[in-house]
């Protein structure tokens, strides 16, 4: 199993190059940042520093979206990283929820983000793609390799990165739910002609070490706010009671009374007080390092290659220290 760390790109910039070297030396293997143009810093020009600093670690973004910039432009500026750094970029992409909505716009369909990722994929590789009905292409690209990530939660986007992505994001670390979610999104790269193996399954939530867990969940509650987003928009999708959307992740939400995206994903969130405990001990790793090691191994059989640790809470050090010491060498 892998690991990366996720890092929003508040300034400086480098305190999140810092973070990043810290996660390399420790044996992390990706380095992730949020990409919301409008709450923080813009990620790809830190990503430069970020692999000018490092050796081998692979950076994305988790996640970019089909709306913020042109496809092209996407393409091209993972293609230049790529270019400089040795293909050590990963493209991270969803529909977009703060970025998007932050800007007065709703997220991209499902229909345009499929679009995207053959487009974002074929441009940062070298290869002729239509780009609004016009064939484009970077004439400069020389064995450039973008992988394409997809995020997802609901059946319809679950089957869309199955047909189509290279790997599967999950922002969520609930065992029972990952299954779930992994099972969905292998049947539809079967059902597509695709070996389901060749999709790399990334699992991605705080971890927090430590014994006092009522502080590890106030430093964590905010990530159940975000997923709440999520799950919000598939419930006004497809109803409650479904069936087509496990209740274990739409249930919680029935006290949420809205969202201010000035808070989003950080620690004392005042919009996440409706998320229960039981939802942050589902969804993230907290306790003693012994819990994180059994959570993992529980993750690792259902399928999954990477464990992304979001650090926004005040023991970021602390947890890639702790990971490097005696996770990560227990999963290589």
């Amino acid at each position: 199993m892998d690991f990366g760390l996720v890092l929003q790109t508040d300034p400086p910039a480098s305190a999140v190059v810092g973070l990043m070297r810290r996660a390399e030396r420790n044996g992390f293997r990706y380095g992730w940042t949020f990409d919301s143009a409008v709450l923080w810093q813009e990620p790809y020009v830190i990503h430069s520093r970020v692999l000018e600093h490092t050796e081998q670690l692979i950076v994305g973004p988790m996640v970019t979206n089909p709306g913020t910039r042109t496809w092209e432009v996407t393409a091209s500026t993972f293609a230049t990283l790529n270019d400089m750094y040795g293909n050590r970029t990963v493209c991270g992409i969803g529909r977009g929820d703060s970025a998007m909505r932050v800007a007065g716009r709703g997220p991209s369909t499902l229909a345009r983000l499929g679009e995207a990722i053959d487009v974002i994929r074929d441009l940062a590789e070298g290869r002729e793609a239509l780009v609004d009905g016009s064939p484009v292409r970077l004439p400069w690209v020389r064995d450039g390799r973008l992988p394409v990530w997809m995020a997802a939660y609901g059946p319809k986007a679950l089957a869309l990165a199955g047909r189509k992505a290279d790997g599967f994001i999950l922002q969520l670390a609930d065992p029972y739910l990952t299954e779930w979610m992994v099972r969905s999104v292998r049947d539809a790269a079967a059902e597509a002609g695709r070996d389901p193996a060749d999709i790399t399954i990334c699992v991605a939530a705080p971890a927090y070490v430590g014994d006092d867990l009522a502080h590890a969940r106030d430093q964590c509650r905010w990530f159940g706010g975000m997923v709440g987003n999520h799950v919000a928009d598939l419930v006004s999708r497809y109803g409650e009671h479904s069936g087509l959307v496990p209740e274990a992740l739409t249930a919680y939400i029935k006290s949420r009374a809205g969202y201010d995206y000035s808070h989003h994903g950080r620690a004392g969130n005042p919009d996440t007080a409706f998320v229960p405990d039981e939802i942050v001990d589902r969804f993230c790793l907290l306790g003693p390092v012994e819990a994180h090691i059994e959570r993992l191994l529980e993750l690792r059989e259902i399928g999954v290659d990477q464990f992304a640790v979001y650090a926004m809470h005040d023991a970021r050090e602390e947890v890639i220290d702790a990971y490097g010491a005696e996770v990560v060498p227990r999963f290589r």
